[in-house]
């Protein structure tokens, strides 16, 4: 009897990956994907435990999904399975069982024992070769392609590595031949991402990012390398003269700084301080005039003092950075800065976290659209997304806009369609967003 399934994809774009392995080894095994979780007989909640909103996030999805399909088998899946184990099966008896995150494509040697009504708790060992992937989540004509699995940074404040592992690259063969294939499919824009992209092969004895790099861009074609995420304490300055030397290796540069205070910084297993990272920034920009920089930060970390905080708005002032993503600081049990505050001390400080949360994105507004008005009356290249009904104009975005994170440029011109790559001049800025018009 052929099932069907259907995934609930949560959290980043790891997950998504995760999410079209499993996806390509469930149809090998001969399950067809279902596109609603009504039609489906198996149910896979690809969870996400990163912060607490997304672990809630992933356990009401898993509650909506059992209560809306009560006769299809429901399996949690991904990071909150791999953290919480089996604890999370007597925690939700209601899931039919609990599979890891290390190698997705396993999925497919327990789904038949679970729509025979066993409930599995399967951890498989990390992944060693990638299969090739033949569905993808991501936008048409835009894969992601992830490098490494895990991290040792050992961030004081990141839970990653109890759910992700410590620094776990893949075969760099099985890396670039997989990214040669994509680009002869004709996948126009390739997004690297891993914890650090910069610590690729550092579990062998030395970074192999430069590398993979040079060996990707030696494939002829038409295509975009975007990369996300630099670690900003062991930037690689090479990829600045790249950059310059070869178009395709967008100058779009995901630095987490996480904050500027050098004290904060250091209680948070950083090295880095105000003054490194704006001397970062700036020697990009020399590097590369037309870079263009993303970073996120976080507020409330414990023992933040107002000092810290007026240090981190001066650097945001004086940093420009195009894009700034915000956080307030997540107490996650099992990372050393759970045992630097209370519960209750947490709860307290809260409210301010929240405070200089809204004060640090109200400030980034106006440092965003100072930074796009700069593109006005130039031309950009623009991969297109979707179509907007009944007009003759379309959502897209170019080598400035990552996917669903940053801005998007709404672009005038006939018969535009997903995937498609057009050459635009931008005409002015509305907000956050780009409007241009594609070139004759």
């Amino acid at each position: 009897m052929s099932h069907t399934f259907y995934i609930e994809n949560l959290g980043c774009f790891k997950n998504q990956v995760d999410a079209e392995y499993m996806i390509t080894s469930l149809q090998d095994k001969g399950y067809t994907r279902a596109e609603t979780a009504q039609n489906a007989d198996l149910i896979l909640v690809n969870s996400c435990t990163f912060i607490e909103s997304a672990k809630k996030e992933s356990i009401e999805a898993f509650f909506q999904l059992r209560q809306a399909r009560k006769n299809a088998k429901i399996v949690m899946t991904g990071c909150m399975a791999e953290r919480y184990g089996k604890e999370l099966l007597e925690l939700i008896p209601e899931a039919d069982g609990i599979f890891g995150n290390r190698d997705p494509q396993k999925i497919a040697e327990i789904a038949d024992k679970i729509m025979q009504g066993e409930k599995p708790l399967y951890f498989p060992p990390n992944m060693r070769l990638a299969p090739r992937r033949k569905h993808f989540l991501s936008l048409k004509n835009s894969v992601y392609v992830k490098i490494s699995e895990g991290c040792s940074n050992a961030c004081t404040f990141c839970a990653i590595p109890k759910f992700r592992g410590t620094l776990n690259s893949r075969n760099f063969e099985d890396v670039a031949s997989e990214i040669e294939g994509l680009i002869d499919d004709g996948v126009k824009e390739i997004n690297l991402i891993a914890q650090d992209l910069a610590s690729f092969g550092l579990d062998r004895g030395q970074s192999e990012f430069m590398a993979l790099l040079e060996r990707v861009l030696k494939k002829p074609g038409d295509y975009w390398v975007r990369m996300l995420y630099l670690y900003p304490d062991r930037f690689p300055e090479e990829v600045l003269e790249l950059c310059r030397r070869d178009k395709r290796l967008l100058p779009y540069f995901d630095l987490p700084f996480q904050h500027a205070s050098g004290r904060l910084l250091k209680l948070m297993g950083r090295q880095g301080n105000s003054q490194q990272y704006l001397d970062l920034i700036e020697r990009i920009r020399r590097e590369v005039p037309d870079a263009v920089i993303r970073s996120t930060f976080i507020v409330g970390f414990p023992g933040e003092r107002n000092s810290d905080f007026e240090e981190l708005v001066e650097f945001q002032k004086q940093a420009k950075i195009d894009w700034m993503g915000v956080f307030t600081y997540s107490h996650e049990e099992g990372t050393p800065s759970y045992r630097m505050i209370t519960e209750d001390a947490f709860e307290l400080f809260r409210p301010k976290a929240e405070e200089r949360k809204l004060l640090l994105e109200d400030r980034q507004s106006e440092i965003t659209a100072a930074n796009l008005d700069r593109w006005v009356g130039r031309e950009l290249t623009v991969l297109i997304e979707e179509p907007i009904q009944k007009t003759e104009m379309a959502l897209g975005r170019s080598f400035l806009q990552a996917q669903e994170v940053d801005g998007l440029i709404v672009v005038r011109g006939e018969g535009l369609q997903p995937g498609q790559v057009v050459r635009t001049r931008i005409l002015k800025r509305n907000g956050v967003d780009l409007e241009a018009q594609v070139m004759a």
